[in-house]
């Protein structure tokens, strides 16, 4: 009987090796995984050059969604939801933004394309993912956008999605302000 316990003991630890061996593994494999396919809808967060040719006989929907997560006190949208460009030629679209709370907040924006084998078609000069944005108390700000479809995007895509998860980034902002300034003061003990 000691030997069946054993043995179930012996193919449970394994599992459990193995499960977290593959937990391990999952983020490393799924990014090999979408670089082969090309299904990760993960735009560059790079600023592209500006497009030099211009396709007068195609047009493209780019359409322009923010989802905010989770309880984040910020609403953004862009000034228009959907515009329809021509490959090649350079687009700037504005979104609002506000803080709804009565404290300062900073939000920063991870942009998404959809579908994803058309992210690396949409290039972007410039962005508010590029950067934290800082928003006063009850402040409404201007944030640009200036992009461009590149003219070798497939056929096949009449229509593109450019999404926006907006996070309030304040807390961890302010814990790293925290954390460096502790270890700055305990530098100067030294």
């Amino acid at each position: 009987m000691a030997s069946l316990h054993q043995k179930l003991l012996t193919k449970l630890l394994v599992t459990c090796a193995g499960m977290f061996a593959f937990a391990f593994a999952l983020v490393p494999l799924y990014d090999v995984f979408c670089d082969i396919t090309g299904l990760n809808g993960k735009p560059s967060l790079e600023e592209a050059e500006q497009s030099t040719t211009v396709d007068s006989e195609r047009l493209v929907d780019v359409g322009f969604i923010t989802h905010i997560q989770g309880a984040a006190p910020f609403k953004v949208s862009a000034e228009a939801q959907r515009v329809t460009v021509q490959p090649g030629a350079m687009h700037k679209i504005v979104f609002k933004a506000k803080n709804m709370s009565d404290t300062d907040r900073i939000l920063q924006a991870v942009p998404s394309v959809s579908p994803g084998l058309a992210a690396k078609y949409l290039h972007k000069i410039e962005c508010f993912c590029f950067n934290q944005q800082p928003l006063s108390a009850g402040e409404v700000a201007d944030l640009p956008l200036m992009f461009y479809v590149d003219t070798a995007l497939p056929l096949k895509f009449e229509e593109i999605t450019l999404s926006y998860t907006v996070f309030d980034i304040s807390e961890q902002i302010q814990q790293a302000v925290t954390a460096s300034t502790k270890e700055t003061v305990n530098e100067t003990r030294i």
